[in-house]
C-alpha cells in the first residue's frame, strides 16, 4: 500500500485524545472495542475526551493503565462503528523496514510521517523498542506505527530530547500481550503493577498497594473526588465557559487552552505565560473578488465594537479578544466572552452569506 491508501485506512479509527494536561493520540481496535494509546497521555485521568472522524467529542473512561509498557485503554461510547485494522507481526520487523506514524502532533489532525526502521530491537529500561527515522512530535504520542501492509507494529511513545528525526515505538507485541491480560477484567477499571507486573483492579487492591507484592500502584477511578480542578484565572474562566452552557471537560484541550463551538464558528480561548487571555475565532477567509469590500466592512465595524477586534491573518478573518489576567472578574470574563461568541457565529454566516467570503474548512477530529 502506498502512503496515501494507508492514510485513507487509518483516518476512520485515529482518535485525538484530550486531557487537562494536554493532547495525545490513541487508534480505536474493533476486535478489542478499546482505544489504544500512551499511558503518559492519559495518566493520572480516570475519564478523558475522545474525538475522531466518525466519533462526536465526549467523554470516556480510562479503563487500564500500564507504566510498565506506557499504554493505556479507553473504553468506546457505545454505538460506536469503526472498521477493523489489523495487528501486525512485531516479530517481522527488521532493519530498514518503511513505516509509517501517524497521529495528531501539536493538534495537526491526521499527520503521517514516512520513515524507515532504524534498529528493530533497541533495547531501554529492560524493553525492546523499534527504533525509527519517522518524526515523531508532542501529540503523535499513542499512534499506531503502520507497515508497508497496512498493519500496525507498533504504537509510537517516545522521542529523545534534541533527536533529530529520532522516535521509539512500543513493539505490537507487548501491546497484545497487555490486551490479553486485561481481557478477562473487559470495562473494568485496571492497572499493570510496575513492580510485579501483575493485574490489580478495584476489586483486589489494598488501600493503594499491590495485593500480589506490596508496592504502591494508582487506580485513577478510585481517586474521583481529586480530580483536575483549575486555579487562578483558568478557574475563572471555566466558571463564566459554564454559565454560557458549555462542556468545560469537553472544551478543555490542556491547562490553559479550551475550545468552544459555537453555531457555525469554532473559538480558541488560550491564557498564556504572559497573562493575556486571548479568544480567537478563525470564522472564515477572504473571496477572491470583492476583498475591499470585505476590508471596508471589517474597518467600520472595528470602529463600532467593543472589547472585540477584527483582524485577517493571510486570507483567514479573525474575530478576537484579549483580557489581561489582572484584570479578569466573572463579571467582565462572561461579557467578553458572551459578546465574542454571539458575534463569532453572526458574523460567521453575514460575510459568508452577504459579502461572499469562503466559509473556513475546520480540520476534522
Amino acid at each position: 500500500m502506498n502512503a496515501q491508501e494507508i492514510i485513507n485506512l487509518f483516518q476512520p479509527i485515529i482518535i485525538q485524545i484530550a486531557t487537562p494536561q494536554g493532547t495525545g493520540t490513541g487508534f480505536y481496535l474493533k476486535e478489542h472495542n478499546l482505544i489504544v494509546t500512551n499511558d503518559h497521555v492519559v495518566r493520572g485521568n480516570y475519564e478523558v475526551a475522545v474525538s475522531g472522524k466518525h466519533l462526536p467529542k465526549t467523554m470516556s473512561p480510562v479503563y487500564y493503565n500500564d507504566p510498565r509498557y506506557d499504554l493505556a485503554f479507553i473504553g468506546v461510547p457505545k454505538e460506536t462503528d469503526l472498521p477493523l485494522i489489523k495487528l501486525g507481526n512485531g516479530n517481522a520487523v527488521k532493519d530498514g523496514d518503511k513505516v509509517i506514524a501517524i497521529g495528531h502532533p501539536y493538534g495537526l489532525n491526521y499527520t503521517a510521517t514516512e520513515g524507515i526502521v532504524s534498529k528493530a530491537s533497541r533495547q531501554n529500561r529492560g524493553l525492546n523498542y523499534i527504533q525509527i527515522d519517522a518524526a515523531i512530535n508532542p501529540g503523535n504520542s499513542g499512534g499506531p506505527l503502520v507497515n508497508e501492509e497496512g498493519e500496525i507494529v507498533g504504537v509510537n511513545s517516545s522521542i529523545i530530547a534534541g533527536g533529530d528525526n529520532l522516535g521509539f515505538a512500543l513493539p505490537v507485541s507487548y501491546l497484545e500481550e497487555a490486551l490479553n491480560e486485561y481481557k478477562p477484567y473487559y470495562s473494568k477499571t485496571a492497572v499493570r503493577c510496575e513492580s510485579c507486573t501483575n493485574i490489580v483492579t478495584a476489586e483486589n487492591i489494598d488501600g493503594v498497594y499491590c495485593p500480589f507484592c506490596g508496592a504502591k500502584v494508582e487506580l485513577p477511578v478510585i481517586k474521583q473526588e481529586s480530580e483536575y480542578k483549575p486555579v487562578g484565572a483558568s478557574a475563572t474562566i471555566e466558571k463564566i465557559l459554564e454559565s454560557l452552557g458549555k462542556d468545560v471537560k469537553l472544551a478543555r484541550k490542556g491547562p490553559s487552552a479550551w475550545e468552544i463551538t459555537e453555531g457555525s464558528a469554532n473559538i480558541y480561548i488560550n491564557y498564556n505565560e504572559n497573562g493575556f487571555i486571548a479568544g480567537d475565532c478563525f470564522i472564515c477567509s477572504l473571496p477572491k473578488t470583492n476583498i475591499a469590500g470585505i476590508y471596508e466592512f471589517l474597518l467600520k465595524e472595528n470602529y463600532d465594537l467593543e472589547g472585540i477586534i477584527f483582524s485577517v491573518n493571510n486570507q483567514d478573518i479573525v474575530l478576537s479578544s484579549l483580557i489581561f489576567d489582572h484584570y479578569l472578574t466573572y463579571e467582565t470574563g462572561l461579557e467578553t466572552f458572551k459578546n465574542l461568541f454571539q458575534k463569532a457565529d453572526y458574523y460567521d454566516t453575514l460575510l459568508v452569506e452577504k459579502y461572499g467570503a469562503v466559509p473556513r474548512v475546520e480540520p476534522e477530529d
